[in-house]
């Protein structure tokens, strides 16, 4: 028999943000809307979202923040998936040979500074009384102390920032939001167009459909409360070392 259905989402009311509607973003999206009835779902990007978002412009998180506070409010759940891995001349390095400062500023302005931006502009919408899931894609090779094969530098040190940045963020929204939960979550290998150039040496039990990787991301966050703000956790719930 399946399992029965987990209560925790069924209570939650207000609104959810779901920002990078790529193929985990629309997966987050589908499934939080079939566990948490009485929220309402909006999505975030530069393209195919309700709202139009880009995180590496300032102009365009302006515009967010403007509207935050009126448009989104209570804003109870923000879900960052947004990522830069490669993107035409933009690829992971192998060696240091390949680093290029324009590399690693893209991959810094959206991997990196993305997150803590939006949480800036969508901080006027959160609500003070009730609590507040502020969670984000961060990766394994982002940490710093699991870092055994090296290369990837721009990738690698911008999720690790990305990482410092939050935890930094969790521990000042435990005094001015203090049921606010921070949550990095590395998803799993998922075939999305990200990894699809690297899914061929993934085993094909460990790579994950959008739609297994979205599940396990709520199951996540079903388990967290503002006392375990700013953790860094994998998909199944382990903590990832910094």
């Amino acid at each position: 028999m399946p399992a029965a259905p987990n209560p925790y989402w069924q209570a939650w009311q207000g609104q959810a943000l779901i920002v990078g509607p790529g193929g985990i973003g629309r997966a987050l999206a589908a499934e939080l809307a079939s566990r948490a009835p009485f929220l309402r779902i909006r999505t975030a990007g530069r393209r195919g979202a309700d709202i139009a978002l880009d995180l590496a412009d300032d102009r365009s998180l302006a515009r967010l923040s403007a509207t935050a506070a009126t448009d989104l409010a209570p804003l109870r759940v923000v879900i960052n998936t947004a990522g830069l891995l490669h993107d035409g001349e933009l690829q992971p390095e192998k060696r240091l040979s390949q680093v290029r400062r324009h590399a690693l500023e893209r991959s810094f302005a959206v991997n990196a500074f993305g997150p803590l931006l939006l949480a800036q502009a969508i901080e006027s919408a959160l609500p003070k009384d009730d609590p507040v899931h502020f969670a984000s894609l961060s990766a394994r090779v982002g940490s710093i102390g699991d870092n055994r094969l090296g290369g990837w530098y721009a990738y690698r040190a911008a999720k690790a920032a990305q990482n410092q940045l939050l935890r930094t963020l969790a521990i000042e929204w435990q005094r001015r939001l203090p049921r606010a939960c921070v949550t990095l979550l590395h998803p799993g290998t998922t075939a999305t167009p990200l990894s699809a150039p690297f899914g061929s040496s993934v085993p094909a039990s460990a790579l994950f459909t959008p739609q297994r990787a979205a599940a396990h991301l709520l199951d996540v966050l079903e388990g967290r409360t503002a006392a375990s703000s700013g953790a860094f956790l994998a998909w199944d719930g382990l903590p990832v070392p910094w």
